[in-house]
């Protein structure tokens, strides 16, 4: 390595003392490479035509070279040819390019002799020099980690995995549309909390400098700030926006991500229901062009139909526990038969245990229904003041979503806080932080209202990758 770059610094040299600046600001470019090739018939035979891009190959040897440029567009080959330029400019290319510099080329378009579009090239700029090399093309980078610490260089090598990050914005895109065209207004709530609200996870702490006040980074789109623009008179609110989420990590977690949730004043969770069906079908037709798909195991279909599944019985069925008769010794007992790792003692943390076995042998399209009220502080009571009106979509063993009818009676969500603040007090990490200022705002009043939210698990399985494939740019430890 230290004799490549040895050996592309001398190149960088001969450049500069030929004139020639390796990192100008601007280099000729009329247009994008898909541009040309899109619409070839209408650029063939012209002349001066400027495109640019890296150096992906290059291939011959004395007068003649064809060159390989990407940019980021598409791929297209420059014929750099010995009698079509001057001796300075065809000496300079041959002795100070390499694979993985970003030139540009001015010339004719045509057709070479093997009929493949290109560009012969009657003058050339260096555009950035490179003094790393790329690796092999086709070994790439094999290494998960240096797959993740080199990034640019996966997307570089892989077009698959370019392909899955355009369909990734494509993914929120169609999302952001489908909830506008339904009458929902986009807004933006703060991602910096006094109290962390919306879900149960344990939170990263930070600290507000000019308040001197310890907060924290939110765990869900804006769930208690929403219900309050329901409040306020908004009745269709959604946000996209980042959470962060101070847990473990594995195929379907991360601790930072992208989610959607949205609240729609006056309805329930059987709307919601109706409305999720419809924006997964819309997200698996518009992105992936079908709606049947394989993960881990699981063939589903979003638009067969989708059963419900009550949650209590579902677990009683495939463990025999009855969760609400059962006791923690019980449930214990019964993860340790299973051989299922449990974290925490209390019931609440066993019975989401034994569900979260449970869910894996469930390919779906379906929605779990009733959940007790122990696991849905912020969802309404069913009549039987037992379950509550919650519902949550499983496809692949996995719950991709989470929505309920609001709880939207303060007495009942002040009780319920005051349950989630003992779990802390127990050493509960993940438990919902009470707030009073959230329930005072019910106490003057918010419509019944669905809530529902999602994230990019849903992306993940879809495209049948883990979800850590499919970030930009993991999280990775500084190297020692």
């Amino acid at each position: 390595m230290e004799e490549i770059y040895a050996a592309k610094l001398k190149k960088l040299n001969a450049l500069k003392e030929a004139g020639v600046d390796p990192y100008p600001a601007k280099v000729p470019r009329d247009f994008d490479i898909a541009e040309l090739k899109n619409n070839f018939k209408k650029y063939e035979n012209k002349k001066a035509v400027s495109v640019a891009g890296r150096i992906m190959a290059i291939r011959g040897q004395g007068a003649i070279l064809f060159v390989v440029l990407f940019d980021g567009t598409g791929s297209i080959q420059a014929i750099i040819k010995k009698d079509e330029m001057s001796d300075a400019d065809f000496s300079l290319f041959t002795e100070t390019t390499d694979i993985g510099d970003f030139i540009s080329v001015t010339g004719t378009v045509m057709l070479s002799k093997t009929e493949e579009k290109s560009v012969l090239v009657l003058k050339w700029m260096m555009a950035a020099k490179s003094l790393l090399p790329l690796p092999e093309k086709w070994h790439g980078l094999q290494d998960m980690e240096e797959r993740y610490r080199r990034r640019y260089l996966d997307f570089l090598m892989n077009e698959e995995l370019r392909d899955l990050i355009v369909k990734k914005s494509k993914f929120w895109d169609v999302t952001r549309n489908f909830m506008k065209e339904k009458g929902f207004l986009e807004v933006e709530t703060p991602t910096l909390e006094i109290t962390t609200g919306g879900a149960e996870a344990r939170p990263f702490k930070t600290h507000h400098n000019d308040f001197d006040l310890d907060m924290y980074l939110r765990i869900s789109v804006g769930e208690l700030w929403q219900k309050r623009l329901m409040a306020g008179g908004f009745p269709k609110t959604f946000e996209i926006g980042r959470i962060y989420r101070n847990e473990g990590t594995s195929p379907e977690h991360l601790q930072e991500f992208t989610n959607l949730e949205f609240y729609w004043g006056y309805a329930d969770y059987k709307m919601g229901m109706e409305l999720v069906k419809e924006l997964y079908v819309d997200i698996a037709q518009k992105v992936f062009g079908k709606t049947k798909f394989e993960y881990n195991g699981h063939t589903f279909d979003l638009a067969d139909d989708w059963q419900e599944i009550d949650y209590s019985s579902e677990i009683k069925k495939q463990t025999g526990i009855n969760i609400e008769e059962a006791t923690e010794e019980e449930m214990k007992d019964k993860c340790n038969e299973l051989k299922i790792t449990y974290q925490g003692e209390n019931k609440e943390r066993l019975i989401d245990t034994l569900w979260k076995y449970c869910r894996k042998n469930i390919s779906g399209p379906a929605f779990v229904v009733n959940h007790p009220k122990i696991i849905a502080p912020l969802s309404k009571l069913n009549p039987d003041g037992i379950t509550t009106q919650k519902f949550q979509p499983i496809i692949g063993g996995s719950e991709v979503g989470n929505g309920y009818s609001e709880l939207n009676d303060p007495i009942d969500q002040k009780e319920r806080f005051e349950a989630q603040g003992k779990m802390i007090e127990a050493g509960n990490e993940e438990a919902m932080m009470p707030d009073l200022e959230f329930v005072e705002m019910l106490e003057y009043g918010m419509p019944p209202t669905c809530g529902f939210g999602f994230g990019e698990r849903l992306f993940a399985i879809l495209a049948g990758k883990p979800i850590r494939e499919l970030q930009t740019f993991p999280l990775m430890r500084p190297k020692d």
